[in-house]
């Protein structure tokens, strides 16, 4: 991204963001509510054109390249995706729909390779057994789970996670994060970027690190350079320790 911004309604969402991802790396963004870590990651996934500037996804250029070929090459996990899941659809039905694009199957086939990758992804999540539930019966947990190997259905050139850990009880954290962590240390993964609102939820293996404050990036660079209590102070509008170790991050008012 180059000078992006996003106007809508006359509310500038994102102004003036630079911001480039590479092979091999993993980022986190992290910012207050309305930051615009949301919108920055919709536009990342080619959902949303910017009204200004210049994005480049996977050497396709917005406005020369076919945005709907270009988001099949992204994987997306998010909330609103995850609002729009059918309540009947099994766990299957859920991973599978993403090799064609679409949320809900609604009765219709599918390819036996397509189905036999489905399972072999919920089984990689932990969720093997778990082929057959509806969605509908499904913890909070057990969703984000099915939604990260949705994401991953398609072998992305890209994961995208919007808040993965929302909602989760610390057990259901701890284990998405160490699943996470595998995702990170795997060096044939995709390059990945986890937008979150606390740096407790950042997993092991992150390499860098976008902190958001009113839609203006304001620190960019190696997670340990950016995760930092001066910064994270200024983007919260108040004053933080950050503690860091083993991989993981902690920040407390101070």
């Amino acid at each position: 991204m180059s000078g992006v911004g996003v106007v809508r309604e006359g509310a500038t969402l994102l102004a003036g963001v630079d911001w480039t991802v590479h092979e091999g790396e993993r980022w986190v963004v992290l910012g207050p509510n309305g930051a615009g870590k949301t919108t920055l990651l919709s536009v990342a996934a080619a959902s949303q054109v910017p009204t200004s500037g210049t994005v480049v996804l996977l050497d396709e250029r917005f406005g020369e390249a076919d945005l709907g070929e270009l988001r099949t090459r992204v994987g997306l996990s998010s909330a609103a995706l995850a609002d729009r899941v059918p309540p009947h659809e099994t766990a299957l039905d859920v991973v599978v729909t993403a090799a064609h694009g679409v949320v809900g199957r609604w009765g219709s086939g599918s390819e036996p390779q397509d189905a036999a990758r489905a399972s072999d992804l919920l089984g990689r999540v932990g969720l093997r057994a778990f082929v057959s539930r509806r969605w509908s019966t499904l913890s909070e947990g057990e969703r984000k789970r099915v939604l990260l190997a949705r994401a991953l259905m398609t072998d992305p050139e890209l994961l995208l996670l919007d808040e993965p850990s929302a909602g989760l009880d610390l057990g259901a954290r701890e284990a998405l994060l160490r699943l996470l962590t595998r995702l990170a240390d795997d060096p044939a993964g995709p390059p990945s970027v986890l937008v979150t609102h606390h740096v407790e939820e950042v997993p092991v293996g992150t390499t860098h690190a976008l902190l958001l404050a009113r839609g203006r990036v304001l620190a960019s660079g190696p997670v340990a350079e950016v995760l930092t209590g001066p910064l994270l102070s200024r983007a919260y509008g108040l004053p933080l320790a950050v503690d860091a170790r083993a991989g993981r991050y902690a920040a407390r008012a101070v």
